[in-house]
């Protein structure tokens, strides 16, 4: 109890809005090293020298509407599986600019911190999402009356300080984040920065991410570009015109939010080597499989079997890319998924169940990784 109490100060701590040049939680709570946990029956351990096998860390966002602690601080078995299953992570909301910057001027960087130095003591590294967004802005700045000058300064702050804080301490990150319509436009409606701003600030923003981290990879990300179509063609035709302008862009990202609804998007293996072609890095970045399940049922075998296998032909989709590098699950069990919350009916997405045991999903993944790599575990 007294170690409980002590987490929870430094959790409450860390909620109050701190300036940049704070300190990070008050506590510094050292995660213990997983027991009872196989290191070779994990993910990771299976997984092939040249590729990341992630997550999302659970936290912020919809979480902080749920009848649960923070998870990743409080759920002493979520924080085991998290450090032993995966090689890389990603902060699921807390790096968003209405949790990371909620007033104008001030950072709340505890959380990250935290994440960081986890990352850290587990050997794994770490993807930064995301720094230029259409959603899940603060209202100071959406609502505020800022001048063209004034809101591109915001933003270069924004950028600057976050990156530049974990400079050397994040692999990756996903710059500009579901810039494109499904028609394949610009969203110049929804997004503050391309609407007020202009396109060109795009490239302003992988620039600034840039000089604040000279050696992270810089990556566009978005849902719905799984194969070949309009919005992933937009991609296409943009990354290698601005590059030809000096921008620094590094790679693609595919999210993968996928659901037994529809068909699996076979040409995903196809689309994510035109942008190997173009000499650039790929990633899966956000996968997850949601299923039909009525409130109070469960998924039948048919419907897990199908889950299984959408993870198993994405992940194979991946590893048979050159360049595909990251393939990270958008959470690994239901118990925190973000699905049901957003989609009525749809559920069950993740890999394991709610008390951590692991679904046909996660067998698939471990499967096509040991194929992959046959014979080398390696974490």
């Amino acid at each position: 109890m007294q170690v409980r109490s002590s987490i929870a100060a430094a959790v409450l701590a860390s909620a109050m809005i701190v300036p940049a040049a704070a300190p990070a939680l008050a506590a510094q709570h050292q995660p213990p090293r997983p027991q009872g946990i196989e290191k070779k029956d994990t993910l990771r351990w299976v997984a092939p020298q040249d590729l990341k096998i992630g997550t999302a860390v659970a936290g912020g966002g919809h979480h902080e509407t749920q009848p649960y602690p923070d998870p990743f601080t409080f759920d002493q078995e979520y924080r085991e599986r998290l450090a032993a299953e995966f090689d890389s992570v990603s902060p699921e909301n807390q790096l968003k600019w209405e949790f990371v910057h909620p007033e104008q001027g001030t950072y709340r960087f505890a959380e990250m911190d935290a994440i960081v130095r986890f990352a850290q003591e587990n050997k794994q590294v770490v993807r930064g999402h995301t720094l230029f967004w259409h959603s899940q802005n603060p209202a100071w700045l959406e609502e505020g009356d800022f001048t063209k000058d004034e809101l591109r300064a915001i933003l270069k702050d924004h950028i600057q300080t976050v990156v530049g804080r974990y400079a050397g301490k994040i692999q990756q990150w996903d710059v500009a984040n579901e810039i494109f319509n499904g028609d394949g436009t610009l969203r110049t409606t929804d997004n503050i920065w391309i609407r007020e701003l202009g396109p060109e600030i795009i490239a302003d923003a992988f620039r600034w991410a840039h000089e604040a981290d000279p050696k992270a990879k810089l990556f566009f990300n978005d849902y719905g570009v799984e194969g070949i179509n309009a919005k992933s063609n937009a991609y296409l035709e943009l990354i290698p015109r601005l590059q030809a302008q000096g921008v620094p862009v590094d790679g693609f990202a595919i999210q993968g939010h996928l659901s037994t609804r529809y068909g699996f998007p076979g040409d995903l293996q196809a689309n994510l080597q035109r942008f190997d072609d173009l000499g650039l890095e790929t990633a899966i970045t956000e996968i997850d499989v949601r299923m039909d399940v009525a409130a109070g049922t469960s998924p039948t075998d048919a419907q897990l079997a199908t889950q299984a296998s959408y993870y198993q032909r994405a992940l194979d989709a991946c590893v048979s890319v050159d360049e595909c590098n990251s393939f990270t699950i958008w959470g690994f069990t239901d118990k925190y998924s973000w699905v049901p919350v957003f989609f009525s009916g749809e559920g069950e997405a993740t890999v394991m169940w709610n008390d951590f045991t692991r679904k046909p999903a996660y067998y698939a993944l471990q499967d096509t990784l040991e194929q992959a790599s046959p014979g080398r575990g390696n974490r």
